[in-house]
């Protein structure tokens, strides 16, 4: 599949999103989890991708089927303050 600049931006900042989960960006993008990873590997800086990967591994609101059923949303309640 073939992203435009303006949905690889929106993969990148959807994978950098702690609540996202992995199975959001396939429904909207199409891309598996080890297409995000390489994705990622590609666009980020080698430091970025390092820290970026340390944070979502394990990260149970990136994966639906080991999400706490509490989360319901895929940002933080004080994201998006006004």
């Amino acid at each position: 599949m073939s992203l435009t600049a303006a949905d690889e931006s929106r993969v990148i900042e959807m994978a950098w999103e702690d609540r996202t989960p992995f199975e959001a960006i396939a429904n909207q993008f199409g891309l598996a989890e080890s297409q995000v990873i390489r994705l990622m590997r590609s666009k980020l800086k080698p430091a970025s991708f390092k820290l970026w990967r340390k944070r979502v591994s394990g990260r149970d609101t990136k994966h639906l089927k080991i999400r706490h059923p509490a989360v319901s949303r895929g940002y933080c309640p004080t994201q998006y303050k006004r």
